[in-house]
C-alpha cells in the first residue's frame, strides 16, 4: 500500500494546514512535522481519508478512494478527535478498543490483553498518567487488531512528553511487521529523531571504514 499526499492544504488561506506533500507505504515508517495545536490532527484526518483537503489530492495506490483509505488506515490518538479522555482508566480504553476490533471485551479478556501488552501494572491508572511509551504501544497494538487495517497514522505523540526516540522505535517496529506508518509530530521532536538517525548513519559509516580490508590469497 502506498498513500501519497500531493500539496494538500486546509482552511481559509491554508491556515488549518499549509500546503504539504508526503507519502507513506507498506513496511516503512514516515515522519512528518506539523506545528500548532490543530494541524497534526487535521493532517492525520486528511492522510487517512477522514477529511477532504481544500486543495491538493490524496491517493491510495494511485487512486483517489477515501472509502478504501478509511478502511485500511487507522488514526491513533488524534487530539480532540479520537484520543481517550484523560480520566478514563487504561483498562477501560483497552476494553473499548477490543470491542471496536470485534474481540471479547469482558474484564478477563481486558486483563489478558493488558498482560500481553506488558501494561498490566497501569490498568487501573487514568490514561493521562500512563507513561507515553506504554500509552502509544497499547493504542497502536490495539488498532492493528481491527479487521483490514494495514496502515496507521500516529498523531502528535510528542505532546505526551518523553523521549521521541521511544515512540519512533515503536513506529519502526510496526513498519517492520508490514504496516504503513505515518507519524505526525512537532518540529522539535522530528529534529531529535533526524539528528539521532544521522548520528547512527555516521557511526555505521565509520565502522565500515575502520573494518580491516580482506586481501585475497594469490
Amino acid at each position: 500500500m502506498l498513500v501519497t499526499l500531493d500539496m494538500v492544504s486546509k482552511g481559509r488561506d491554508a491556515a488549518a494546514l499549509p500546503p504539504l506533500s508526503a507519502r507513506y507505504r507498506t513496511g516503512s515508517a514516515t515522519l512528518v512535522a506539523a506545528e500548532t495545536e490543530r494541524r497534526p490532527a487535521v493532517l492525520a484526518l486528511i492522510a487517512s481519508g477522514r477529511m477532504r483537503p481544500d486543495a491538493g489530492v490524496v491517493r491510495i495506490d494511485g487512486a483517489v478512494d477515501n472509502a478504501q483509505l478509511r478502511r485500511r488506515v487507522a488514526v491513533i490518538d488524534a487530539p480532540e478527535v479520537n484520543d481517550p479522555v484523560g480520566e478514563v482508566t487504561l483498562s477501560a480504553v483497552v476494553a473499548e478498543e477490543l470491542m471496536f476490533a470485534g474481540r471479547p471485551s469482558h474484564p478477563l479478556a481486558t486483563s489478558r490483553m493488558l498482560a500481553t501488552l506488558q501494561a498490566a501494572e497501569w490498568g487501573r491508572q487514568a490514561i493521562a498518567d500512563v507513561p507515553p511509551q506504554t500509552r502509544i504501544h497499547v493504542l497502536t497494538e490495539l488498532a492493528v487488531l481491527r479487521a483490514g487495517v494495514q496502515g496507521l497514522v500516529l498523531t502528535a505523540p510528542d505532546r505526551h512528553g518523553g523521549d521521541p526516540q521511544d515512540w519512533w522505535r515503536i513506529a519502526q517496529g510496526l513498519a517492520g511487521r508490514g504496516l504503513a506508518v505515518l507519524v505526525v509530530c512537532g518540529t522539535a521532536a522530528k529534529s531529535v529523531i533526524d539528528a539521532a538517525e544521522t548520528a547512527q548513519e555516521l557511526a555505521a559509516a565509520g565502522d565500515f571504514e575502520d573494518s580491516p580490508t580482506e586481501v585475497g590469497q594469490p
